[in-house]
């Protein structure tokens, strides 16, 4: 059974979308997160009082007190210890669970049946979110393969035809049990720029809605171009059948999704292989097998957006180009010129103004349709399961698993210490390196919580926040859509910027050294944004590596040094999969200048912007692409990766058949290890040109000696600065030990103020009868914890009416009675307009404290 608060927020894109196309240019919405306040509780005290006749009397009264606040003196993590354990089953997961053999099912779970068990458990509950989506990912590979076989979806029209092949309602409604809405874009339907483009999205749905026959017809026109026949019913290629091999996932409704794929494909003619595996099954074919092969034609995908999504602009990179990812699938991507340019574009903001921005998107949109290397399913509407007395910091989009501050605020209730059990899906399902290594968010979040980023995502907003940086000044072009909401960012407008001659602006990778924008430039060179980052006076004394080594300047350099050189031709460690990325950096960034080295000040001058000032600083904190990495535990991959013994990217271990670096277990440990007994013998600094200036042999000679130590004890070489440790690493097994950082510099209560979301709960109530012509008014109720929400927290109450035909008839915005009560007023010229019959009213209500909008609605009937 679905409940109301289910459809409420499954209606919210929607009503969104309708609000806006009804309201043409959307207003720009300021976010403000305040801290959580204490609420003033009534409590019951025994109060002693004497009297004239010295006889005690006992009184017992009623006082309002506000608690004194709890002094933590504990740093770090407030567990001591956590076991990651793997369980594919979610319906196994709840059980556990429910016997307190498990603490948390760390993953996003939409089967209907478990989330009902949860639900009817007195000792579970769980964190709701809406950030995890399914789709179909094609191999793009031929037409013909190396084994000299078909593979249609070599054809862009193929794969563009396989939206229509595909009916997303029977999969939403059938297989997803109604927990999920269809999907068709590579917009999160519960976003912004969905909502912003709202006319775009529908007429592109519209036009690619449910119409096998219309599937058929292009499919089997591509076909016979492809030199195929239909033989009795079935497709054959140089008299053999066409026999495509459908990936299939087995955790979760993607069987089912699989299935039902295999099933269409089949009932328009070709010959299907339905082959099952786990996530950890499938990784090494779809994703790190070479795509020529054939090993998958069709793969049941699945992600996860770990935050809430500012800006999706970036999408179309990503899920769509060489640029995306380096692995062997995703440099096997062929886009058109133009498609490849304009996701290029988007993704460095390179544009004018919000109406170049959506003009840009609504034909990306169009083209990411025409290519679909990728066809989106649907959006879920997620649970992550855990015991009552667990806490913690949940993404409204990412759930526990995605959150950046999970392991910040992961406790139980009204305890400190102890250990806790976490289930997931997949354990260790890829190698583990920061700098390309494992992208799926089972590895992530255990890599999220044994490091931290200068920066981190609001939970509940999305919203830059700062751990590590003390403030930043962004200065962007006059005329930019550019917004501030935060006080640890100042936001500036200057007509002009201009970048410095001694600013770093590229790399040569022969000398090992960086060039100035004097050496690379004949002219003077201006920024459409100039980023300043002030990191703390203490921050190399305060800050440790897990091995016990202080964070350095030297971390900083070696992050900035590789920015650059695996994209380098002359560097010993040059990774083609890593030169589209970085071509599109290069085309926006104009230089890197540091300003203080203690404490550290860096400038960045860039033609890339994004809407959110807080989004515009550059940190140049060492969390590389898949997580931290300090500059002597680096030296070590970048050793093995330049003598051609492992390699950082999957697409370059393919390339020249050697290992995937994995810096926590595996057979590249052993090379790892022997290269640091090297460099602990003779002590090497890399890139010694410019490091050198920054690194003393001191410092060189220290840091190999704490990692020399670090892997005697643990035999591994993960490392970072989070309140997390990796402890131990057992792939076979399926357990990841992970210990707290005593040396971790923050207090545990840092971030426990977003242990819960304050999303409103609505309730609409008003009359059921209208008589047209005449004024209606219908009260919106709004409430936190049934606790009036209050006015001051709130953004906006829009509200719209659909008439009888479905359409936007009126769109207004409810008035402020007191908190958590608001009045919508329809006007006697609005009922003037309607027409007898059955009529609709919406109400979305937009918080400022979470970035996801709460609804509710009722219909209501006119008549004169």
């Amino acid at each position: 059974m679905i409940t109301k608060k289910w459809m409420n927020l499954l209606a919210v894109v929607v009503l969104l979308s309708m609000l806006l196309a009804a309201c043409g240019t959307p207003e720009q919405v300021v976010v403000t997160v305040e801290k959580t306040v204490e609420k003033v509780v009534e409590k019951t005290v025994e109060v002693e009082k004497t009297v004239e006749v010295e006889k005690v009397v006992e009184k017992t009264v009623e006082v309002e007190v506000t608690p004194e606040p709890v002094k933590i003196d504990r740093k770090g993590a407030w567990l001591d210890t956590l076991v990651f354990v793997e369980e594919p089953s979610a319906d196994a997961a709840v059980t556990r669970l429910e016997v307190g053999e498990i603490d948390l099912y760390a993953y996003q779970v939409s089967n209907r049946e478990v989330v009902a068990k949860v639900k009817a458990s007195d000792a579970l509950d769980t964190y709701q979110s809406s950030g995890s989506y399914n789709e179909l990912t094609f191999n793009p590979a031929g037409p013909e393969l190396e084994n000299g076989t078909l593979n249609p979806f070599a054809v862009p029209a193929v794969r563009e035809a396989m939206n229509w092949l595909v009916d997303r309602n029977y999969i939403v409604q059938e297989i997803m049990g109604g927990m999920a809405i269809p999907r068709w874009l590579p917009f999160n339907t519960a976003s912004a720029d969905y909502a912003r483009l709202a006319d775009v999205a529908r007429g592109l749905e519209l036009k690619y809605a449910y119409n096998k026959e219309k599937a058929q017809e292009v499919i089997g026109a591509e076909m016979e171009k492809l030199g195929a026949t239909l033989v009795d019913g079935k497709w054959q290629y140089n008299g053999a059948p066409v026999n495509l091999i459908v990936l299939i996932r087995t955790e979760d409704e993607r069987r089912g999704i699989g299935d039902y794929v295999a099933n269409q494909l089949e009932d328009i003619g070709f010959t299907v292989t339905r082959d099952y595996k786990t996530a950890a099954e499938a990784s090494p074919i779809w994703m790190r097998g070479n795509p020529a092969d054939g090993n998958f034609h069709v793969y049941t995908g699945g992600w996860i957006t770990t935050a809430v999504p500012r800006t999706l602009a970036d999408n179309f990179a990503f899920f769509y180009t060489n640029m995306g990812l380096g692995v062997p699938l995703w440099q096997a991507y062929v886009n058109t010129p133009e498609f490849y340019e304009l996701a290029d574009r988007l993704q460095r903001s390179d544009f004018k103004n919000m109406e170049e921005r959506s003009e840009m998107m609504a034909e990306a949109l169009e083209m990411a349709l025409q290519d679909s290397v990728r066809i989106w399913l649907c959006d879920r509407t997620s649970l992550t399961p855990k015991r009552k007395e667990v806490k913690a910091a949940s993404d409204l989009y990412g759930g526990v698993s995605g959150s950046t501050l999970w392991a910040y605020t992961l406790q139980r209730e009204g305890e400190v210490g102890g250990s806790m059990t976490i289930a997931m899906p997949s354990i260790l399902t890829e190698p583990w390196n920061p700098i390309a290594g494992t992208n799926w968010i089972y590895d992530m979040m255990l890599i999220r919580g044994t490091g931290e980023t200068a920066l981190v995502a609001d939970p509940f907003t999305g919203l830059s926040l700062p751990q590590r940086v003390e403030r930043a000044e962004v200065t962007v072009q006059t005329g930019l859509p550019v917004f501030k909401t935060l006080d640890w960012v100042d936001l500036q407008f200057a007509d002009s910027i201009e970048v410095p001659a001694d600013a770093w602006a590229d790399w040569d990778a022969e000398q090992q050294r960086f060039l100035t924008v004097a050496e690379v430039f004949t002219e003077t060179q201006t920024a459409m944004r100039k980023s300043v980052v002030y990191y703390p006076a203490d921050m190399f004394t305060s800050v440790k590596w897990h091995d016990g080594s202080n964070l350095s300047i030297g971390d900083f350099i070696m992050g900035m040094i590789l920015t650059f050189d695996r994209a380098k031709e002359a560097s010993a460690n040059y990774d083609a999969s890593a030169v589209p990325a970085f071509e599109s950096f290069i085309s926006s960034f104009k230089g890197v200048r540091i300003v203080s080295e203690d404490p550290l000040v860096i400038e960045t001058y860039s033609d890339v912007y994004y809407m959110d000032a807080e989004d515009c600083v550059s940190t140049w904190w060492p969390y590389y692409a898949q997580g931290q990495g300090a500059w002597h535990t680096l030296s070590l991959g970048l050793l093995a990766d330049a003598a051609g013994e492992a390699a950082f990217s999957a697409d370059k271990a393919d390339e020249l058949q050697v290992e995937w670096l994995s810096y926590i277990a595996g057979p590249t440990i052993a090379t790892l290890k022997a290269h640091l007994d090297t460099l602990v013998v003779t002590p090497t600094l890399l890139y010694e040109p410019t490091m050198s200036q920054y690194v003393d042999a001191t410092e060189v000679q220290a840091r190999y000696a704490n990692l020399a130590e670090w892997y005697r004890q643990r035999g591994h070489f993960w490392v970072g600065t989070g309140p997390y440790y990796l402890e131990r690493a057992f792939p076979v097994e399926g357990t990841v030990i992970l210990k707290r950082f005593l040396d971790f510099p923050d207090m545990a209560d840092k971030w426990m103020r977003f242990s819960e979301a304050a999303i409103p709960v609505v309730e609409l109530d008003g009359p059921g009868r209208v008589t047209i012509g005449k004024e209606a008014e219908y009260d919106v109720f709004v409430t936190f914890n049934e606790q009036p929400y209050a006015m001051a927290d709130i953004d906006n109450i829009k509200y719209l009416v659909l008439d009888a035909k479905g359409e936007v008839a009126h769109v207004g915005q409810a008035e402020a009675v007191a908190d958590g009560e608001w009045k919508v007023k329809l006007s006697a010229d609005v009922t003037g307009k309607l027409e007898a019959g059955s009529n609709r009213l919406e109400v979305v209500v937009v918080s400022k404290l979470v970035a996801l909008p709460s609804t509710d609605a009722l219909t209501f009937v006119t008549a004169k």
